[in-house]
């Protein structure tokens, strides 16, 4: 009987070692999205349960929608859009973006926290799209993955121009093939990757900020002269890489990336310092936008003609 049951443990202990292994392994294909199986009741529920500065009853009270989309085990991202109250003739539009790593708690919970800045502001200047999660996977796991289900960087797999050249090179030579930061098996192979560049193509937003966490720090990729700082965050331009979304729309599609480096993952900033950082972008949001919406709708009379 011992015998038997050592036999039995020896199995059971190597196909164990061999699924531990097989999920370290880059996986291959592109990764066609689940069908939705989650209501929005229940996505709150878990979003909220998972990250208690938002909770489920402030994220069901946000008035969420539906992008169609959803993660490879079928999480429905959502979005929502506070247009912009001031009458003009074509508002500028800017998209935000939380939690493309799973693992980076705060960027979830600060886009909900500014959510809320939105929905009071009696004034808005400028047609906002916010999507407050979009590795959910990520996010929901237990502990938190900085990659989506499929163990693919989210952040490292926009199909831009230098991806099948460097992408997976800089990722076997930069990286030593760490596996936090895996690239993906080609370009734009994942769900929420996807969804993102449909909701750009949709949406065209004149800017983008990104939401990350930890390096305390203001990043930028894209044209126009970069903010010097937002709150307590400094400029500190961390350069772009193979799929990363800075060189895809910053580099490749000319549109302005703010990315904020939050100093914690884990540690939400204070109200004090929260409401600065908002309040430092807005303000060089209104001085730089109308310029770059200018220039883009200039390009656009000169392609036509």
């Amino acid at each position: 009987m011992a015998a038997s049951n050592s036999l039995r443990n020896t199995r059971k202990a190597r196909l164990l070692a061999g699924l531990f292994v097989a999920l370290l392994l880059p996986v291959g294909g592109n990764a066609a999205p689940a069908a939705p199986k989650m209501t929005m009741e229940q996505v709150c529920a878990a979003v909220g349960g998972r990250l208690q500065s938002v909770g489920a009853e402030r994220c069901r009270k946000l008035g969420l929608q539906f992008t169609g989309g959803a993660t490879y085990k079928g999480v429905p991202l959502m979005y929502r859009d506070y247009p912009a109250t001031v009458p003009q003739k074509t508002p500028p539009r800017v998209m935000m973006i939380g939690g493309i790593h799973g693992d980076e708690l705060t960027s979830v919970s600060v886009a909900f926290q500014w959510m809320g800045h939105l929905a009071a502001e009696e004034v808005r200047q400028f047609h906002w799209r916010v999507l407050p999660y979009v590795n959910a996977d990520g996010l929901l796991a237990r502990p938190a993955t900085r990659g989506n289900a499929r163990g693919v960087d989210l952040n490292r797999n926009f199909a831009t121009a230098d991806w099948t050249a460097d992408a997976l090179a800089y990722w076997v030579k930069r990286t030593r093939k760490d596996p936090r930061r895996y690239p993906g098996p080609t370009p734009g192979s994942e769900p929420e990757t996807q969804l993102l560049v449909e909701q750009i193509e949709q949406f065209r937003p004149d800017a983008i900020v990104s939401i990350h966490a930890p390096y305390g720090v203001l990043d930028y990729d894209g044209p126009e002269q970069p903010p010097k700082r937002f709150g307590y965050l400094r400029l500190h331009q961390l350069g772009t890489y193979p799929g990363s979304l800075g060189n895809y729309a910053g580099t490749n599609l000319g549109l302005p990336v703010i990315t904020l480096e939050l100093p914690h993952a884990g540690i939400m900033p204070t109200a004090a310092q929260s409401q600065r950082i908002w309040a430092d972008m807005q303000s060089w949001l209104e001085k730089n936008l109308p310029r770059q919406v200018a220039a883009r709708q200039n390009s656009l009379t000169a392609s036509a003609e």
